[in-house]
């Protein structure tokens, strides 16, 4: 894999770090900006919004641009957005903080998928995107636990600090990695943007966004309450919540490495044999998790299964999108998180049902089993692209 590619998932790692940071400083944002926690809550919603909006507003705006330039000038303001939030003393503003962070988080991702497309031969396009969102899974491992250390000591602020601290290394990679001119950037001779958005239309785009969105929903849902799992029915304290993100975050790693090097190849081998494995797990992570050991266990699988599925799939959606260049990543990207988006309110509503803190883990399941039964009449995907045949048959 070239060096730009690992250097556009080091911003991701700064990105994704944020992105999941919150969730262990609600309460010391709340107390200290004096609003209650539940209002504190919102601004992980005003994220996750700005991320679906942002990701083809973004694209469409940039695409005229060439992706070196986008993609320094969304880290920059990333990381502008990180040094207002850690400095304001309003809510209000840290709010908008989080929208215009979302938004140019968004912006990268959509810009880096179809760059990562880009800078590797058709039949490994799955691999490089793999390694662009190893990214996202290196913070759930280290980024989100380190950044809960940090803010437990130091105060909310020093995260916000941090994060864009991490963010000036990546931007200075981009300069020096990524080509500044259009050579090579897969966009010489690209279709109208009116032509990229009736792509839209295709039904087997849909298909797979709409499955990358439930499967990133279940994902979601579950890992955020997977907190009361440990210290409520699990009766662990709360020092383990962070072993549980920290093994689900390293199977996610394992999954979404080892998926991007068979999925370009084999991709349905790995939906056929992953998705019911994933289904399987939630509830059988529901009926175990009074059992710590058995619970840690499912948490790193069901982490290595959902990254592994999902990487698939989103890899999937620039494939069925390849006649838009400069969009593609963004409906990735909005696939991506409008699962994001919506796996925690799922979650949230399932609490209230008789299944209580493990409600949203068996909220889960019910969303992959809705993804497998969707995608069962379409046989997603029939076989790999025909460029990545090719390629392995003249390896072969």
């Amino acid at each position: 894999m070239p060096l730009p590619l690992y250097l556009l998932a080091m911003a991701v790692f700064a990105m994704g770090t944020s992105e999941f940071l919150l969730a262990g400083l609600l309460p010391d944002i709340a107390s200290d900006l004096g609003v209650p926690v539940g209002t504190a809550g919102t601004l992980t919603s005003a994220f996750a919004v700005g991320m679906v909006v942002g990701a083809p507003l973004m694209a469409a705006l940039t695409r005229d641009r060439p992706p070196r330039s986008g993609l320094f000038w969304f880290v920059l303001v990333f990381a502008g957005a990180h040094v207002v939030g850690a400095l304001t003393t309003s809510y209000a503003v840290l709010f908008v903080t989080r929208v215009v962070a979302a938004v140019a988080n968004a912006g990268f991702l959509a810009v880096a998928l179809t760059a990562a497309a880009a800078l590797v031969p058709p039949d490994r396009k799955a691999r490089a995107t793999a390694v662009l969102l190893s990214g996202t899974t290196v913070a759930t491992v280290a980024g989100v636990p380190g950044g809960a250390l940090l803010g437990a000591s130091l105060g909310w602020r020093a995260p916000f600090w941090a994060v864009a601290a991490l963010c000036l290394p990546a931007a200075l990679g981009i300069l020096k990695g990524i080509p500044a001119g259009r050579d090579g950037d897969g966009t010489a001779g690209r279709p109208s943007l009116r032509t990229e958005l009736s792509r839209l239309t295709r039904p087997r785009l849909l298909l797979v966004m709409l499955l990358g969105a439930l499967v990133n929903a279940a994902t979601f849902g579950a890992l955020t309450f997977l907190a009361l799992v440990v210290t409520g029915t699990a009766g662990l304290g709360a020092w383990w919540v962070s072993v549980a993100l920290m093994l689900f975050g390293a199977g996610a790693f394992v999954g979404v490495t080892v998926a991007g090097r068979l999925s370009d190849r084999r991709p349905r081998h790995v939906l056929a044999v992953g998705g019911p494995l994933l289904l399987l797990g939630w509830p059988a992570l529901a009926l175990l998790a009074e059992e710590p050991v058995a619970l840690f266990v499912l948490v790193c699988v069901q982490g290595a299964l959902s990254f592994a599925v999902g990487g698939t799939l989103i890899a999937r959606v620039l494939h069925e999108a390849s006649g838009a260049p400069t969009m593609a990543g963004s409906y990735a990207t909005a696939a991506l998180n409008v699962g994001a988006a919506a796996g925690p309110v799922v979650a949230a509503a399932a609490l209230g049902s008789r299944a209580g803190v493990l409600g949203p883990i068996w909220a889960s399941g019910l969303l992959v089993a809705v993804a497998l039964l969707v995608a069962a009449p379409a046989a997603l995907p029939l076989r790999a692209p025909v460029a990545a045949r090719r390629g392995t048959e003249e390896r072969a």
